[in-house]
């Protein structure tokens, strides 16, 4: 970071006013019910208020990869990529996920199913993702992820489903790098009315980025509308750690650990709660 990013970074802490401590929400790895029911075990003992269920995760398969480099050096693990395997969209028996979700999680649940178009791994086409969408609604969650591309008219269909008893998450995973603060803030202003909450994701590779996707959350920290901004990237935690400050409402979290989430922007629910105490944000 740059002495002047540091400066910009400086005078938005600098002025700290009253503060709520956003939701923190896990999201719950593994690829099959019992692995996700186990790490959302793991994530309300660390605290988390609610977790989010990838349900297009079920459909994937981790291929184990064998490396005999990898015993006489351990380091290599990291640098491994992990393969999947896709499974058919029948090996799914989706009412017994949801049910076994609803029985087996205590807190608070966002039910997504991300595309491969946005990153996801769900296999199939877009009628049948906006089925599965419409199943996790009527399964009575807290909370749905909807991205903002969805045609209009499943959309008002979804959320005429939702209306009253599941709270939805309109949600953008962008390709591009964020753009300059106030575009932030239009993009997000536009998407008021696709949900209870917008929520915008940026890839970043470098300080300018983040600084862009901190300086739109601090501009709208006293706006009404409620998001959840971040960046996947080196910074992409910043919005994460100050997110009180920011008037932030939910915050994405995982269980996982390793040098890898600060790269990649992440950041692990027991550290997010440290950060917050030793910033005096709690």
């Amino acid at each position: 970071m740059t002495h002047a990013d540091t400066t910009r970074l400086n005078r938005i802490l600098w002025s700290k006013q009253y503060m709520e401590v956003p939701q923190v929400c896990v999201v719950l790895s593994g690829h099959t019910v019992d692995e996700m029911l186990k790490d959302a075990t793991l994530a309300m003992a660390a605290g988390a208020d609610l977790v989010e269920v990838r349900l297009d995760n079920l459909w994937v398969k981790e291929l184990e990869i064998e490396n005999p480099e990898e015993e006489a050096d351990p380091r290599r693990r990291a640098k491994i990529e992990v393969e999947y395997e896709v499974l058919p969209l029948e090996s799914i028996d989706l009412d017994s996920a949801l049910s076994s979700f609803k029985q087996g999680i205590e807190l608070p649940v966002i039910l997504t199913c991300r595309s491969q178009r946005q990153g996801g791994n769900y296999p199939g086409d877009e009628a049948s993702r906006i089925e599965v969408l419409r199943t996790a609604i009527e399964s009575e969650v807290s909370w749905v992820d909807l991205e903002v591309d969805i045609s209009v008219k499943d959309r008002e269909s979804l959320m005429k489903i939702a209306k009253g008893k599941t709270q939805v998450i309109a949600s953008h995973h962008s390709e591009e790098a964020p753009p300059p603060a106030k575009e932030i803030i239009s993009e997000i202003e536009d998407y008021t009315s696709h949900g209870d909450m917008v929520k915008i994701c940026y890839p970043i590779s470098g300080s300018e980025g983040a600084l862009r996707i901190f300086e739109a959350a601090w501009e709208l920290r006293d706006s009404s509308i409620k998001t959840s901004l971040m960046g996947i990237g080196s910074g992409g935690d910043w919005v994460r750690i100050h997110a009180p400050l920011l008037n932030q409402n939910v915050v994405y979290s995982t269980m996982q650990t390793g040098w890898h989430l600060s790269h990649s922007g992440k950041i692990n629910v027991s550290d997010l709660a440290t950060a917050w105490k030793l910033l005096g944000y709690v």
